[in-house]
């Protein structure tokens, strides 16, 4: 069930005068209140419930020929850039407002203190700066995305 699915199915109790409405499936528990009073006031919980995993089987590593060598992992080419994270956890923005610019774009020359982006907490929004000079190589996050702390949102090359 999808987030569109659960807003249909609140607005629809709440229109149907329904004091309590009590949903469950195989892999989540709904449970939408309503105020009695006809107030508007709606309660909604949404649960999801533990799912049983099947065993992993164990990974075994593919042979290589003699004559190949195994490819490289990826983080070895990242290995010359400087990764910014996410302090805090949060939503992540790109610009300041929807109506203004970006911050930083795949290219741009940034010092250090100066502002890459902003993650919204609890309805703060806190300036996230850089600790380093260089050029943004990689954006990470999507705008408007949510992030966990320490989440890599950046690729700086400090060269």
């Amino acid at each position: 069930m999808d987030i569109k699915e659960i807003q249909s199915l609140i607005k629809f109790v709440a229109k149907s005068g329904a004091s309590e409405v009590k949903l469950e499936t195989d892999d989540i528990k709904i449970t939408i209140r309503t105020g009695a009073s006809g107030s508007g006031h709606e309660t909604t919980y949404v649960q999801q419930l533990p799912v049983a995993q099947a065993p992993v089987a164990p990974v075994v590593p593919a042979e290589v020929p003699a004559n190949q060598t195994p490819p490289a992992p990826p983080s070895e080419e990242n290995s010359k850039y400087i990764t910014i994270k996410s302090p805090i956890i949060g939503t992540f923005y790109r610009k300041p407002a929807p109506d203004k610019p970006l911050f930083v774009e795949v290219g741009d020359t940034i010092n250090k203190g100066d502002v890459l982006c902003v993650i919204e907490a609890m309805k703060l929004f806190n300036d996230i700066e850089s600790e380093v000079s260089g050029k943004i190589v990689k954006i990470l996050a999507e705008d408007s995305s949510p992030v966990e702390f320490d989440q890599p949102l950046f690729l700086v090359d400090p060269s």
